[in-house]
């Protein structure tokens, strides 16, 4: 087996998805923990709250939030299950991956380890690593900043050694014992005698040393995906401008995707709510063309609906929540490399509805109805339901142009059929038409006539006709005269 362990030390301050620096964690009138910033003006942890706000009067505090860190660390799991199923939280701030098993799939233990380092990053979190085929020495190593893959035990038994005895996070009364008799490092340690150690200073550092030398079993409890996906985060401060929430979806949608990845499940459907601090919570649906998985995908279409919408109201928490999943089929893979695909058409047209609105993208669907003006409706692509509204253009022109056998149809009919004017018996548009078909009688709709909005029962014989300027046209000529009705492209 082989673990990578993640050590994130400014959890508490990076839990905080939009603090603003210098920030700084307090803990019962103390700093915790501070950000570069605060460092940089001398804040260090431990120092009275009082001092801080002396070094840098404009330092933004925060009270420490365990449970806000449980939860981001949670969070990070089910983001991690994109590289491995096998996940274990180590509270408070630390994360187990079994990717022994997941090498192949990802190119090797380089690759993996720089996409999970990456992807840390590009959510905000600056951990620590390490790699190391026990999981204590793996955490023991990510604290120390080690940086380090060892896939042996050799070499993990010589950086172990290396290590000062503070790094195991022993009770402070045992690691001043092991100063007072000259063990600083754990090689020195491992050296005595288990017996007189255990007289000394306990069981539980002699039997870590074990484990994280690989002596002594380790089992890890694993984290458990949650059948449902639903993911809070509160905000550090009131959010009223709808973009700021964009790195906060982030880092929901980064744990949707991994979240999605282990369960071999895809989206459909997803709601993010949003809690206001003086007023009901509202929700901004997010309905996808075709069910997924791609957290580009989740992001940019986010960006999109946060860019047109307008907050009633500043928010205080977001949630993320998976309305509507489907279990992921089965694929092959193929046997050589190809260019990668492109955004495809379905994912397009979320970003349009994003874009321009729920209405202003929709499909045409044919409708069994001989009546031009009738002949379609619109339905919603993404889904599929009719929108009740009749299209002004006819559908299924696609399956019907051009089949032999079938009348020719326009691309485009007009809303309404425009009037004619009739001279020496010849229909005129820019000119005198010719008629360049016959007659096709179009009879139908009396079981609609008298009916408010309904086209009633129509009897008209329409022709295919061309101007002098070469435009052709569909007109038809019924009890009222000449019409023209469509155009051909």
């Amino acid at each position: 087996m082989l673990w990578l362990a993640l050590h994130f030390p400014w959890l508490p301050i990076e839990a905080l998805p939009l603090r603003q620096p210098p920030s700084a964690v307090v803990a019962r009138g103390r700093v915790l923990i501070g950000d570069a910033e605060a460092a940089a003006a001398g804040i260090r942890p431990g120092q009275k709250l009082s001092t801080a706000l002396g070094l840098h009067p404009g330092l933004a505090v925060f009270e420490r939030h365990e449970a806000r860190e449980r939860q981001a660390l949670e969070s990070l799991a089910c983001w991690a299950g994109r590289f491995t199923p096998t996940v274990s939280l180590a509270p408070p701030n630390e994360l187990l991956l079994e990717i022994g098993g997941c090498l192949r799939l990802f190119g090797g233990i380089e690759p993996i380890v720089a996409a999970v380092t990456a992807g840390c990053v590009e959510q905000g979190y600056a951990p620590g690593w390490a790699a190391a085929p026990t999981p204590l020495g793996a955490r023991w190593l990510a604290r120390s900043g080690a940086g380090a893959i060892l896939g042996e035990s050799a070499g993990l038994q010589a950086a172990l050694a290396a290590l000062p005895c503070h790094i195991p996070g022993w009770p402070a009364e045992a690691v001043a014992r092991l100063d007072s008799f000259g063990l600083r490092r754990l090689g020195d340690l491992r050296a005595m005698p288990g017996a007189g150690l255990r007289r000394r200073i306990g069981n539980r550092p002699v039997d870590d040393l074990a484990r994280a030398w690989g002596d002594l079993p380790d089992p890890q409890q694993a984290f458990i995906f949650p059948e449902c996906f639903a993911c809070e985060l509160e905000l550090p401060s009131r959010v009223e401008h709808a973009e700021a929430l964009l790195f906060s979806g982030q880092r929901l949608f980064s744990a949707l995707a991994g979240w999605l990845h282990v369960r071999q499940r895809l989206v459909r459907r997803c709601t993010l709510r949003l809690k206001h601090d003086d007023g009901a919570p509202s929700e901004l649906a997010l309905n996808f063309a075709e069910p997924a998985a791609d957290e580009g995908r989740f992001l940019r279409l986010l960006r999109e609906r946060l860019g047109r919408l307008q907050l009633a109201s500043p928010v205080e928490a977001v949630c993320l929540q998976a309305d509507e999943v489907v279990d992921k089929q089965g694929s092959s893979v193929h046997l050589f490399d190809r260019a990668a695909d492109g955004e495809g058409a379905l994912a397009c047209l979320e970003r349009l509805r994003a874009r321009l609105g729920e209405r202003a993208v929709l499909a045409l669907e044919a409708v069994a109805d001989h009546r031009p003006e009738c002949a379609s409706c619109e339905r919603d692509v993404v889904t599929g339901s009719d929108v009740q509204s009749r299209s002004a253009v006819p559908a299924g022109v696609a399956t019907t142009q051009g089949k032999p056998g079938t009348p020719h149809r326009p691309l485009w009919l007009l809303p309404t059929p425009l009037a004619l004017v009739e001279r020496a018996g010849s229909p005129h548009w820019h000119g005198p038409l010719k008629l360049l078909s016959k007659p096709e009688r179009l009879e139908s709709g009396w079981w609609d006539e008298g009916e408010q909005g309904a086209a009633g029962d129509l009897r008209r014989d329409y022709f295919v006709a061309r101007n002098p300027q070469g435009q052709w046209a569909w007109i038809f000529r019924d009890a009222e005269g000449w019409c023209l009705h469509g155009l051909f492209a």
